[in-house]
């Protein structure tokens, strides 16, 4: 009876709501030492949580029960505008992030664009301070179901789409994307300490902290 009580129960029971269940006089502690004792080496045990007692599965069984589950985020607008300015503006670094978006452009959003690993740091901008420059990645592609970076849509598939205004000025133009590994002119690869330097922000100045 105590084995059915514990096994139905959603969560443990006390020694002193098992007693009230049982019929007749019983040393409802020593029965549960005993019922213990015989499920030492099963797959289930009965165990003492907080005072209490339950039916729990087998710690050295319990990998059998894990269930990996993938945690949906959302990205932030901020996000996905950067996301898409570096897909169409690639090879660009922050400070042409943010001319072009208009605000400002944290840090952050770059690194949660990089962690996902549609993101990654090119080179180095042959400027002053030589700031880093984004480009997209091979997951970027396979995330959002495109053969090539040049199958982004157009200008027209935009405004079918209803993501550009129809009132778009005349002159504006969606540049060709290119996610090609090879640097540009204006482009020096990464020293291959900085990939691992996290005193070093991405513009090429030092982190006072």
């Amino acid at each position: 009876m105590l084995e059915a009580l514990l096994f139905a129960s959603g969560e443990p029971l006390g020694v002193e709501e098992l007693e009230k269940r049982l019929p007749g006089d019983h040393d409802i502690r020593a029965l549960l030492t005993e019922l213990q004792r015989q499920y030492a080496t099963r797959g289930v045990n009965v165990v003492n949580v907080a005072g209490k007692w339950a039916l729990r599965t087998a710690e050295d069984l319990s990998y059998l029960l894990r269930r990996e589950q993938i945690e949906e985020r959302r990205l932030s607008r901020a996000a996905l505008e950067t996301l898409a300015i570096i897909a169409y503006h690639q090879p660009v670094t922050r400070a042409e992030v943010e001319e072009i978006r208009g605000v400002s452009t944290s840090k952050g959003t770059l690194d949660v664009l990089m962690e996902t690993g549609w993101v990654r740091m090119r080179g180095r901008r042959r400027t002053p301070g030589r700031p880093v420059t984004y480009g997209t990645t091979e997951a970027f592609l396979e995330h959002f179901s495109i053969a090539a970076i040049g199958d982004l849509p157009g200008l027209e598939e935009l405004k079918g789409a209803g993501l550009l205004d129809s009132a778009v000025p005349a002159n504006f133009q969606v540049p060709m994307p290119d996610d090609s590994s090879d640097l540009q002119e204006d482009e020096d690869p990464l020293e291959q300490t900085l990939l691992f330097d996290t005193a070093d922000d991405e513009d090429g100045e030092t982190d006072p902290r």
